[in-house]
Order: C-alpha cells, then structure tokens, then sequence
C-alpha cells in the first residue's frame, strides 16, 4: 500500500472568490484614474497621430459649413429681406445647401427666390451646391405692417438654418504621408535635430553636473546655509518670462552690462551679438538651460546625500581616503540611482523645451529646435499637418530613448 504525500489541494492561487471581488474593487477604483490620463493625455496623443497623416492646415480645423448673414434692406417696394450665404471652407465644396427661415407677422411676402417655397409664413430655399469659398444671396422682397424698426429687428432676430453635405478633410478616411515626406526631404530637419541633440544632451548634463557640485557644497553645516539654499532655487522658481528678459536685457549688444563689461576690461573691442550669433546663439541657450534648471538636480541629489550614512564616511577618513576617493568611491555609487532617474526626466523635458528658446531667440541664429519647429509649422506657416508629423517625430525620439535608458541604463543601475 503506498502512501503518496504532496502539496494541500485548493483552488488555484489568485482565483479564488474574494481574490476576483477584490480584483473587480481595484479595477473599480482605478478607473476614474485611468479615465482622466486617457483623457488628458491618450486622446489628445491619438489626435495629433490622426492629424500628422493628413494634409490639414488651421482653415481646416473648422468643419465646411454654410454661414449665412440675415438682414433687412431698403425701402418702400424695395423693401426686401436679404440672406447672404458663404462656404466657411476655401477649398471644400458643400452639396445639398438648404436655408430655412420663418417670417415676422409684420412682413408680407411679395415676390421671393424661385429656389424657395413658402409654408404659410416659414419657407425652405435649396440653394444646391457651394463650391470652396463660394458665396450665394436669396433676396425675398416684402411689405411692411406696423413700425419699420420693429419689424426690422424681428427679421434680423431670427435665426435662419443652414443645412448641407460637405467632405471634412479633419474626419475622413483619407490618409497620405505627405507631411513625413515633407519634413524628412530636405536638410534642414536633420540640421534641427542636431540643434536639439546638443541642447537637450548637454543641457541635461550640465544641469546635472551643476546640481551635483552646488548639492555637494551646501551639504556642509555653516552660518547661513537655509538663506543659500533658498537663493539657489531662484533660477528654478521665477517666472521663465521675466528671467528670459533679464538675460536679454543683460546681454544686450547695444546696452547690456555684460558687453560694457568685457570691453572695458579689453576681452573684446566691440560688442557680441550673444543671442544673434551662430554657434554663440545655441551655447547661450543651453547655457541659460543648465542655469535655470540646475536647482531641481540640486534639491534631488542634495536629500539623496544626507540619506547616506555617515559610518562609511567615518571609516574612510580613519583608513586616511581622500576627499575624492570619497566621492568617488562612496558618495557617487550611492547617488547614481537618483542621477540616473534625473538623466531621464531632464533629458524628457529639456527634449521637449520650448518657452525658453522661444523667448530667448525665438528659434533664430541656428538654435531652432524640433519643438520651435513644430510651432513655425503648425501656426507660422498655418500646416498643423506637419506640425503634427514633427510632434510625432519628438514622441518617437522620446520613446526610443526611454526604452534605451530602461533596457540597458536602469539594470545596470538597478532600478
């Protein structure tokens, strides 16, 4: 007889009654949540997908449409109701166009458009097609019964409607790859992402590196620490507008200080067009990058440092380590967790930037970026189409280097 022993049996782990009710709770409560980030965040990314195969410009974001202007005109047995009717699109035809209104008591119909018919005092004028940008007019000629000024406001203060088929170029079915053909043909694309490479990389670096040796300075216990703590976060905390300004101001080449500076102490014999100036232009920005936005590396490495314990520290300096053995040695592996996540969330959004070089040089003197890029595409020159394609260029780039930094960057830092 053979006694066989094994695991206790029961339903399978996760499967069970109260496991799959409190399932169904979790799923419940994180539902507005994933509602709200597929609002704000999902659909606006799908649209601009959508947008970036179509050839759209900002006429088109407005579906064709027949728009119509009422009012009452002449005298006497000139006396007429006048419709004005237009196509809101310049290149979209509209079928079908209809208008409908209804007459005030105070107005008798004389004589009207053969392309209407009359329903007691409502009447339907089928005005056929409208071609893009076409305008079309209804006259109904009519008498007068009581106050002229009455019955002129009860005409004009109706609100006749439109009806009519057209072709929204924003919600059909027809895609082309224009738009990517567009931005990938020429040289000047390749030019802009270099541009935002060397921004975004040595932006990034630069704030880090800034913030590291500023965190490493105040790490320290002195007289008047808190008050240059607080002045160190003043870059990062002013209004972008106001300290862009300044710099302007600052840099000026007719009146800045910094011009009078170095030429009276004879660097230079006349004054630097800092923000005008290729390649001076683009170190400027990424210099005003890393100054404003060193502070937030400051604060995450600064708290990540007064974490680490002191014991080590104390045991280095008994074994006779050097200030930099101990940073290199002790502090640094400690802290690559916390400069690896700011590496990434700098990189993100020192690569999407772009209030910054905008009021700095507007995107001039070889400091356009792919962001000023999608500006002078979707508004300049009025072709959201493009500009669509170039954003989705920028969530390409950024999805690419995210899944670079997760495979190889956070294994290795454990993260």
């Amino acid at each position: 007889m053979s006694d066989s022993t094994g695991p206790a049996s029961g339903p399978p782990r996760g499967t069970g009654p109260l496991l799959k009710r409190e399932a169904r709770l979790a799923w419940g409560l994180l539902f507005p949540t994933l509602a709200i980030v597929s609002a704000v965040v999902v659909l606006p990314l799908l649209a601009i997908f959508w947008i970036s195969f179509k050839p759209i410009g900002l006429a088109d974001l407005r579906p064709p449409a027949p728009v119509v202007r009422e009012s009452l005109r002449g005298s006497g047995d000139a006396l007429r109701l006048q419709y004005r009717v237009r196509n809101s699109s310049q290149s979209e035809p509209i079928t079908g166009v209809t208008l409908s209104d209804s007459l005030p008591e105070s107005l008798t119909v004389l004589t009207a458009d053969p392309r209407c018919t009359f329903d007691a005092a409502d009447f339907t004028c089928d005005l056929g097609d409208l071609d893009g940008g076409g305008r079309d007019e209804v006259e109904i000629f009519v008498a007068l019964q009581g106050d002229e000024d009455a019955a002129e406001e009860a005409a004009e203060g109706s609100d006749p409607r439109m009806t009519g088929r057209s072709n929204n170029i924003l919600t059909n079915f027809d895609f082309t790859l224009e738009n990517f053909d567009r931005i990938f043909s020429g040289d000047e694309f390749w030019g802009v992402l270099g541009v935002t490479l060397f921004y975004t990389v040595f932006g990034t670096l630069g704030a880090l590196i800034f913030g590291l040796f500023a965190a490493m300075l105040l790490n320290k216990e002195f007289r008047g620490q808190g008050i240059l703590r607080g002045l160190y976060l003043f870059p990062y905390v002013a209004p972008v507008i106001a300290v862009a300004f300044a710099w302007i101001i600052l840099f000026d080449p007719f009146s800045g200080s910094a011009n009078a500076l170095l030429i009276q102490m004879g660097v230079t014999s006349s004054s630097i067009n800092f923000f005008g100036e290729r390649p001076l232009a683009l170190i400027m920005v990424t210099v005003f990058e890393i100054w404003r936005y060193f502070p937030l590396s400051f604060l995450f490495i600064l708290a990540r440092m007064q974490s680490i314990d002191t014991d080590m520290y104390e045991a280095a300096d008994m074994d006779g380590a050097s200030p930099f053995q101990k940073f290199w040695y002790l502090s640094l592996p400690q802290l690559l967790g916390i400069l690896s996540v700011l590496f990434l969330l700098r990189f993100i959004w020192t690569f999407n930037k772009f209030d910054d070089i905008f009021l700095l040089t507007g995107g001039n003197a070889g400091t356009r970026t792919l962001t000023v890029n999608v500006y002078e595409q979707a508004f300049a020159i009025s072709n959201i189409g493009a500009g669509a394609a170039v954003a989705v260029v920028v969530f390409c780039c950024l999805v690419l280097f995210s899944v670079f930094f997760f495979r190889y960057v956070s294994q290795e830092e454990g993260l």
